[in-house]
């Protein structure tokens, strides 16, 4: 990892102060009513660093969140080609889907912050449909028809995690995943 000014490789402690910053953004984000009631002062206590240190790593609260919202999207599509080497394709499309269902939960409370961020004229979702279609891509295998567009299961997927509505129906969701990779199932 690199220092976003300079391009010179972080520091062991500062790369785990990102890390922690990174992690309790998220948490804040995501659990919040609304982007204004998170302060950065509490982000940076959470963390357990300084409001310095948090500015030094992300010069605004947009920067922070767009960093969070790419940071989870890379967690997520990373995932897939590791996924893939430990599981059979089915199962392994499968437990993508769990933790795709689990990247939008979360997207969805950054969704007020990530509206704010592109109206402070940032781009979060630039390279979002492409990663997340080389990441279906890739775990798109032996059992799994190959007549169906990656696209299109992303856009089902999104389908489900609308239609399950939140953590609080997450069980619903996996009914529905697994609906979603039966129909996914070469015959």
């Amino acid at each position: 990892m690199t220092h976003p000014e300079t391009g010179r490789p972080l520091r062991a402690d500062a790369r785990r102060n990102r890390e922690r910053l990174l992690e309790a953004a998220l948490k804040a984000f995501s659990g919040a009513e609304s982007a204004a009631d998170v302060s950065l002062e509490r982000v940076a206590r959470d963390a357990g660093v300084g409001i310095g240190t948090l500015y030094r790593h992300f010069p605004t609260r947009e920067a922070l969140i767009e960093e969070v919202y790419r940071t989870e999207l890379a967690r997520l599509c990373d995932a897939a080609p590791r996924l893939r080497a430990q599981l059979p394709p089915v199962e392994a499309l499968r437990a993508w889907m769990d933790g795709y269902i689990d990247y939008m939960t979360a997207k969805q409370g950054l969704a007020e912050a990530l509206r704010a961020v592109i109206a402070a004229g940032g781009q979060p979702f630039a390279h979002s449909r492409d990663l997340l279609v080389g990441a279906v891509s890739g775990l798109m295998g032996d059992g799994l028809r190959t007549d169906v567009d990656p696209l299109d299961v992303l856009t089902a997927l999104s389908g489900v995690t609308l239609a399950a509505g939140g953590p609080e129906r997450r069980e619903q969701a996996g009914r529905l995943l697994d609906l979603l990779v039966d129909g996914l199932r070469a015959r």
